[in-house]
């Protein structure tokens, strides 16, 4: 009997054992999918650039690298003890560089590191985490945007007893639908001015929603110009010098719709913000001529064309690895017919654009127009080409500093290329904001110029890039126009694997609502055969595309902010404003998720004094729901969800 006593004590003793011995999870070890990164990819031991683990000269072979603005939810399960680590700001960082780590517990702050900047030593962290049921790691960007944050968590271990914590997706709200269906009776949309130049190739397609078949028909359409009335393209070479007034009509058996349309003959292309898809965001290197040609034709079929999207752009990895004898760049086996994917595209009444960069190899590492930029834009123009994105990359290599004469010299010289072919060719400036190129980039004869470095699918990215091109609004307008990056909705990958995007339905809305009021080219980063209803719903809304296509090409400013929130305003040709109420969160890491998985609704007031207006009483519409909602006098109030927006329209 005594035996038995003894072992069962042993027993007991086994157990209790079992449950106070601390186990321990490195962070490395978990899912590093469900940690978000403000840009770049997380990676596992190594920094976000893919290099070795280094802070302050002292190398880590534990850790997980990425860059503000950086979360991560676990959740303990109550079983946590402690977390013990370092973090810092990794040396491949440029400058300035500065972030503040954080480790948060049930909607607290545990531990913060203070702002550290590159250079600074690892900071040491070693916190209890006794009760704790959701553990949360943010790193944010210092309060100097997120440029250059590279940060390193390094040798991180959470201690426990039981379960074994788990890192957890912060919730995703549904998807929900403001846009109404467009009706079956005919409804002419798109740009109502449009630029060309004299004797040079033209097409342009009427876009139009409503019942098919549809009859299109032209008033006064000038010699040389022809319109196919059932496809609403028009092609032809363009009229002499002027500006041509032309109405369009479209008709099928429910009724017909008519619009002002005018054609501007001269030097000028871009006369509202390009509006079309890119394959980069999409499909990376990895683009090739069936994937572009399908493109061309689920923009047609899934309605874009419609409401004027009309770009079909190719961005790196179409190159051959080498020049032909005579000097001529040719496309790689991925293309094995350019002229004949240039025509296909035509054929749709849609635009065909191509990539390449002043250096001798493009960012891929394919061949670029160093020396060639001539012979580029002649086979360019032979191809069919209509927009050309042109990529500062490899020539730092050429370029003997970043002073201002030689960041515009080789934009200058293509820009005189470009006008010795025979083309309306677009021309992009790509070279991510160097130099305030919005100061300049109208000089060097570009129609578009990037102002920022790369998008990425997530609110750090976006909204960093968004809210912060206040700055270049004056240098914006018909046929020049700054450029915040592509746009982050629907399927997007940057190679062969495609995913849904970060953002959320709300971020969503911003996204293209922000892109929207700064008159930016709206050019697609998805996967364009795999539209879902929402992501068609954010694109085909006509009144809030009619705000970037608005005739007047003024840039949207900041006309208010607040704890949380940001308004911003554009003036319209018609004498309306264009006004976005955004909820942009706070800047208190623990807001920064969803502990008890609800997102945040803020109620935003605005009075017109406070944004500049005149009137004391205003006609308000909801532009995404495409409703009056009646006279307000003094100012207007609206509940805006978390990272959402309300767009309205006031006159």
């Amino acid at each position: 009997m005594n035996r038995i006593i003894v072992i069962l004590v042993l027993c007991l003793m086994v157990l209790a054992s079992c449950e106070t011995r601390r186990n321990v999870l490195f962070l490395n070890e978990t899912d590093l999918t469900f940690m978000e990164t403000g840009w770049g990819n997380v990676h596992k031991n190594y920094s976000v650039d893919s290099n070795l683990l280094q802070v302050a000269g002292k190398v880590f072979e534990n850790g997980v690298g990425t860059h503000a603005i950086s979360k991560m939810l676990i959740d303990l399960h109550g079983t946590g003890k402690k977390i013990s680590g370092y973090c810092g700001v990794d040396d491949e960082s440029g400058d300035p560089a500065s972030v503040e780590f954080f480790i948060l517990g049930d909607a607290k702050v545990l531990w913060q590191s203070g702002i550290m900047t590159k250079g600074d030593s690892a900071g040491k962290f070693d916190v209890a985490l006794d009760g704790i049921q959701k553990l949360g790691l943010y790193i944010s960007d210092g309060g100097d945007n997120i440029n250059y944050d590279h940060a390193d968590w390094l040798e991180v271990a959470i201690e426990y007893t039981g379960r074994e914590p788990v890192p957890v997706m912060q919730p995703m709200p549904e998807a929900y639908i403001l846009t109404p269906p467009p009706p079956d009776e005919p409804r002419i949309n798109g740009p109502s001015v449009y630029g060309a130049t004299p004797g040079k190739p033209f097409l342009f397609k009427i876009p139009a929603t409503g019942k098919r078949p549809m009859t299109f028909a032209a008033e006064v359409l000038p010699e040389g110009l022809i319109l196919d009335p059932a496809t609403g393209i028009i092609s032809g070479t363009c009229p002499p010098r002027g500006d041509y007034e032309i109405t369009f009509t479209a008709k099928n058996e429910l009724g017909s719709n008519s619009k002002s349309w005018k054609l501007v003959s001269g030097s000028s292309l871009a006369l509202t913000p390009p509006m079309g898809w890119n394959s980069w965001n999409c499909w990376g290197l990895s683009v090739d001529q069936e994937k572009v040609k399908g493109a061309a034709e689920a923009m047609v079929n899934s309605g874009l064309a419609d409401h004027g999207w009309s770009f079909i752009n190719i961005d790196d990895g179409w190159e051959a690895a080498e020049r032909t004898p005579e000097g001529e760049l040719l496309a790689n086996e991925k293309f094995p017919d350019m002229k004949k994917l240039a025509d296909d595209v035509h054929a749709l009444g849609l635009k065909l654009g191509i990539y390449s960069g002043p250096g001798p190899l493009t960012c891929g590492g394919y061949l670029a127009s160093y020396q060639h930029e001539l012979q580029d834009a002649q086979t360019w123009a032979r191809w069919g080409i209509d927009y050309l994105k042109y990529d500062w990359c490899a020539y730092s290599r050429i370029a003997k500093d970043r002073s201002l004469p030689e960041l515009k010299k080789p934009y200058i010289l293509m820009r005189e290329m470009l006008n010795r072919v025979d083309r309306d060719i677009v021309y992009s400036l790509c070279q991510y904001g160097m130099g305030d190129v919005w100061t300049w980039g109208e000089e060097v004869g570009g129609n578009l110029w990037r102002t920022t470095g790369d998008i990425t699918d997530t609110w750090t990215s976006m909204a960093g890039i968004g809210f912060s091109q206040d700055k270049c609004s004056p240098y914006a307008g018909p046929g020049h126009w700054n450029d915040p990056d592509m746009l982050v909705v629907g399927k997007v990958g940057w190679g062969p694997s495609l995913r849904e995007t970060k953002l959320t339905p709300d971020e969503q809305y911003t996204h293209i609502s922000l892109w929207s009021l700064l008159s930016s080219p709206l050019l697609l980063g998805c996967d364009m055969q795999q539209l879902d209803e929402f992501t068609l719903s954010l694109l085909t809304n006509d009144e809030v595309l009619a705000v970037n296509q608005d005739p007047l090409g003024k840039q949207a400013t900041k006309l208010a902010e607040g704890d949380g929130y940001q308004v911003w305003g554009k003036s319209m040709s018609d004498g309306s404003t264009a006004i976005g109420i955004f909820n942009t969160g706070s800047d208190s890491p623990v807001e920064a998720f969803s502990w008890d998985g609800e997102p945040d609704v803020k109620k935003i007031r605005v009075s017109w004094k406070e944004l500049g207006l005149i009137n004391n009483e205003y006609k308000v519409r909801d532009l995404w729901r495409q409703q009056d909602l009646g006279n307000f006098s003094e100012g207007f109030e609206a509940e805006v969800p978390y990272h959402g927006v309300v767009f309205i329209g006031i006159r």
